[in-house]
């Protein structure tokens, strides 16, 4: 009997402001403002390797899902579904997935050539985890990637759930214009669980090297603190 298991190696990791999962966009290119750099690892910086890649405007992601842990589940419950509908795991985009590997669109906005870590990408719309691991990267072809015709399952029938964003004026101050406006998308996206609408509960996520605190009353997310890590 053939093995049919082959290696797969980690060729990069990607920084993003968001080191914990609670906050990570639930698609990639939701929150365009969200910036990251994509670091390779020692082995693949040849310089060559990234030869003509700003001819492209997208790239493709393949990436690992590092931080789920545990066996795959047949079934899911999309948060886009409130969080109990369950639906089969091939037909959802969900983490818990027997190979734990993700795919995501993201924009290239240039290449950076450093001294100690060789030739990084900066890229925006990634709904990555600060240090996720990163497979392959493959450019984004609109000829044949995009299809103007296709259909979205469950998410052409349910309401995407979005929120107002209000943050006091001496919050929004400690946070650079560039962070502020990534922020604001991000809780624009309401990244509570879809299953959850206490008023009364507040939440907390890292990000940007603080401690965001917010709470989610009558569609509009208030920033109650944002604490310096």
């Amino acid at each position: 009997m053939s093995d049919n298991r082959f290696e797969i190696e980690v060729i990069a990791r990607i920084h993003t402001d968001l080191p914990g999962k609670f906050g990570i966009p639930r698609q990639s290119g939701l929150v365009e403002q969200l910036e990251g750099l994509i670091v390779f690892e020692p082995r693949f910086r040849a310089a060559e390797a990234l030869r003509g890649i700003e001819e492209w405007s997208h790239l493709w992601l393949i990436w690992q899902f590092s931080e789920n842990a545990g066996e795959w589940s047949p079934t899911v419950r999309p948060p886009r579904l409130g969080g109990n509908e369950r639906v089969g795991v091939f037909a959802t985009r969900s983490p818990f997935r027997p190979n734990s590997m993700g795919l995501s669109c993201v924009k290239l906005l240039g290449t950076e050539h450093t001294r100690d870590k060789g030739t990084v990408l900066r890229v925006a719309g990634a709904d990555l985890m600060d240090g996720t691991p990163i497979f392959d990267i493959k450019p984004y072809l609109p000829l044949a990637d995009c299809k103007p015709e296709a259909t979205g399952g469950f998410t052409d029938t349910r309401e995407k759930r979005r929120v107002a964003v209000d943050i006091p004026a001496g919050l929004a101050e400690l946070l650079p214009d560039e962070k502020l406006s990534a922020l604001k998308a991000l809780l624009a996206e309401d990244p509570r669980p879809a299953y959850q609408d206490d008023p009364g509960r507040v939440y907390g996520f890292p990000y940007a090297g603080f401690e965001v605190k917010f709470c989610v009353r009558e569609g509009t997310a208030y920033v109650t603190d944002i604490i310096p890590e």
